[in-house]
């Protein structure tokens, strides 16, 4: 079992930037790829960035690439996203996840997940 619980959300101007934080509860927590997804209001779930537990590589969505750069600390049971030169249309509510997932497919949809933070919201807004 992992519990996961994101912080560092808020309201942010277009342009800035802001770092989620991802802390994971389990001594497993090495084994697990790592994802962010987001949600905004009457859309669904979209993938935005994973790293394996290997740190080997990471996967964006076309829409972050260039602007976001995930990472974890293993030995703090930690991951992060860091998000820079944020639009408007950032703005959604960003969850934690972490799962077997292992292929490139795997890892961007919600389907190799099996377990998720509560989210944290993020508002980019003038």
């Amino acid at each position: 079992q992992v519990q996961l619980v994101e912080s560092g959300g808020g309201l942010v101007q277009p342009g800035g930037s802001l770092r989620l934080s991802c802390a994971a509860s389990g001594r497993t927590f090495s084994t697990y790829t790592m994802g962010w997804f987001r949600q905004a209001p009457g859309k669904e779930r979209e993938f935005v960035a994973a790293i394996p537990w290997s740190n080997s590589r990471t996967y964006y969505a076309n829409s972050v690439k260039g602007r976001f750069t995930i990472s974890r600390d293993n030995a703090k049971n930690t991951v992060y996203l860091q998000m820079n030169s944020l639009k408007t249309e950032d703005t959604a509510v960003y969850y934690c996840a972490a799962g077997r997932a292992s292929s490139p497919i795997t890892t961007s949809s919600p389907t190799g997940y099996d377990y998720w933070g509560q989210g944290a919201q993020v508002t980019v807004s003038s």
